[in-house]
């Protein structure tokens, strides 16, 4: 990945856009330090140290790993690019449930421009609410400067507007990034987030590497642990993002005119991790609800909703559970609305390609089929257990804290293979010598 990233930066069109790229995310590092008006600092520390923003691994800690730590400082990019994550999600789902959005997908680039503006005012909607929840959560916690009077009214609208802006700006950065970057501008966003909270871990693992010498010598064996657990965790994700099943295809030969065309082999390939990271955002999103319930002041102290918020603890038997039943449940439905097995075979019919030994249309559905319920059975075990590890390996080592977690390693190495792959691809077109040479 190096080598292709120093062969990039010696073609003057790619290192313009490995600057560019570069130089969004500093700003939106920049932008992730600058807190909004009106809050008192100290008492916001607090609070999040409180709450387990900065170490755990409750739903604050995530959005907090996701937004580059700029979540636990009330900053300008505090909400991330959560919500258009969860407006592009929405529209997903909506553009298959609802006939006049998937007309819109099938009309090309004039419809997908459509989609994508309807994107930007879910997410700048999304913004507005999860802005308005962040401020009623600091409000109630005591953090806001003004909590009576028009005083309080003029600093809850500065400080909501304020964090809508910065979705939206975080919004605009990715599809700058798009335009006349490198790499899929929300992935590098998510990207950079993520990496910038490396020191910390690094930090807290300096920390409990420090309790061995204070007498506690079992982290002179798990702190070596987790690294070697962490770089395994890497390999895996690696191997099984190039992972594939090919299916193969025999297209017919056909005669027209005098000339004839088919009768070459091809394959149709299956990526074994088909929906990547998305069961694992639909997953923790869903079973975060609880946590951010209880965080935002709901916290009984004893009977049957103590017991229930308990249960769905990260560290409780009952989250752990449903959050390995829940990413399988969403990357089957994730394939479902990806994977059409019957168009799939359409196609190939049109196009007289067939799979070897198995008949044209229902048959050839029917094997796709097959094929892609076991390949989603094997990436969503792989996703589950990349996603459970963390919290199995917290929960009996007593690590908490630990911000790269399952779902940031996959985010991380997938931007980062993807992003090398589309440099390479970049650099093989501009190196293409063409017929006349």
């Amino acid at each position: 990945m190096f080598k292709t990233i120093a062969n990039a930066w010696k073609i003057p069109d790619l290192r313009r856009k490995i600057i560019f790229t570069i130089l969004i995310v500093v700003f939106f590092r920049i932008g992730s330090v600058i807190p909004v008006p009106f809050l008192d600092m100290t008492a916001l520390g607090n609070l999040m140290q409180m709450n387990g923003a900065e170490q755990g691994n409750s739903a604050l800690a995530y959005l907090n790993t996701l937004s580059g730590g700029a979540f636990s400082n009330a900053t300008i990019f505090a909400m991330g690019v959560t919500p258009y994550i969860n407006s592009s999600i929405i529209m997903q789902l909506l553009t298959v449930a609802i006939p006049p959005l998937e007309r819109l997908a099938k009309e090309g680039e004039a419809g997908r421009k459509k989609i994508a503006t309807i994107t930007r005012y879910v997410t700048v909607g999304l913004g507005l609410v999860q802005g308005a929840a962040y401020w009623w959560y600091l409000h109630a916690s005591g953090v806001t400067v003004y909590t009576g009077g028009f005083s309080a009214v003029y600093s809850a609208i500065v400080i909501i507007l304020a964090f809508t802006a910065g979705t939206a700006v975080m919004m605009w950065f990715g599809e700058q990034i798009n335009e006349k970057g490198i790499g899929n501008g929300i992935s590098i966003l998510l990207f950079a987030g993520i990496v910038a909270r490396l020191p910390y871990t690094l930090n807290l693992l300096g920390q409990y590497w420090g309790l061995g010498f204070e007498g506690d010598s079992k982290y002179f064996f798990l702190v070596p642990l987790w690294i070697v657990v962490f770089l395994v965790v890497v390999w895996v994700i690696t191997f099984m993002q190039d992972s594939e099943r090919r299916i193969p295809i025999q297209y017919a030969k056909r005669v027209v005119g005098r000339k004839m065309y088919g009768g070459q082999s091809s394959h149709l390939p299956i990526k074994v991790a088909l929906g990547g990271v998305l069961p694992i955002i639909f997953a923790s999103s869903i079973l975060s609800i609880p946590s951010t319930i209880q965080a935002f002041g709901v916290n009984p102290t004893e009977g049957f909703w103590k017991g229930f918020f308990d249960a769905f603890n990260t560290t409780g038997w009952l989250y752990m559970s449903m959050y390995f039943v829940l990413i399988i449940m969403f990357g089957y439905f994730y394939t479902t609305i990806q994977y059409n097995p019957v168009e799939m075979a359409n196609n190939l019919k049109q196009n007289n390609g067939t799979v070897p030994g198995i008949r044209p249309g229902a048959p050839t559905a029917e094997f796709i089929r097959k094929i892609l319920s076991r390949i989603t059975l094997i990436g969503c075990l792989f996703l589950g257990f990349i996603a459970e590890f963390p919290l199995i390996y917290s929960a009996f080592t007593g690590m908490g804290g630990m911000s790269m977690g399952g779902t940031s390693i996959i985010i991380v190495v997938g931007v980062a293979l993807e992003t090398a792959k589309q440099m390479e691809s970049q650099m093989m077109m501009r190196h293409y010598k063409g017929f006349l040479d």
